[in-house]
């Protein structure tokens, strides 16, 4: 699973002087003490909009069903796809070494138990499925049916960074699926890289 920073709009002085726009000031240079006060004061009172100023772009690569999970975050978000419409690739498969095994508590979804079992024979049943119907002339937005949760997509991810701070809040947490934890902590160090003063507020301890 691969996540990389493709662009970044602003800074935390934009999320600062956004805010101080209200009563016509403006800084020039970051001011640790004043500005990140102003900052953990935004986020602790939920004054979402300066931070939404701030924007981030990510290119994701993850499983089907780890995209399927994140793309629920729509809300100041905007996110493109590969299409296997139109794309006939060869197919790329995640393929765990460890299965967790099922919690007694269902909303956990798993638990920290795990066994051993090799998925490799269904994504090679798999993949011979799919190449053969489009050797039989089967358009690709067909034949993808044949294919798994576990099939790798890609996608570009941009929005605000109150935007993701909302994802990383919820996916980040340890009930959330670890392998979409997985993505959502690698948004968060990328995003503390970038707004180190806004992130750390944003974020839930």
């Amino acid at each position: 699973m691969e996540v990389t920073l493709v662009d970044k709009m602003g800074s935390d002085l934009s999320v600062v002087n956004a805010a101080r726009v209200s009563f016509a000031k403006t800084h020039t240079e970051f001011k640790e003490d004043q500005d990140e006060r102003l900052i953990k004061y935004l986020a602790k009172h939920n004054h979402w909009s300066p931070f939404g100023h701030a924007q981030l772009q990510f290119h994701i690569k993850a499983p089907i069903f780890v995209a399927r999970q994140l793309v629920k975050h729509q809300v100041g978000l905007v996110w493109n796809e590969v299409s296997r419409r139109y794309v006939d690739d060869e197919p790329e498969f995640y393929e765990p070494k460890e299965w967790r095994l099922a919690a007694e508590n269902k909303k956990q979804g798993s638990s920290e138990e795990t066994t051993e079992y090799s998925i490799i024979p269904a994504h090679t049943f798999a993949k011979q499925c799919y190449s053969n119907m489009l050797g039989m002339g089967i358009a690709p937005e067909m034949a993808r049916m044949v294919l798994p949760q576990s099939t790798y997509t890609e996608w570009y991810w941009s929005g605000t960074l109150f935007a993701f701070a909302r994802v990383c809040n919820l996916r980040c947490k340890p009930d959330a699926q670890k392998e979409t934890r997985i993505i959502a902590d690698r948004i968060s160090a990328l995003a503390t890289q970038s707004f180190p003063i806004s992130w750390k507020y944003l974020i839930e301890e």
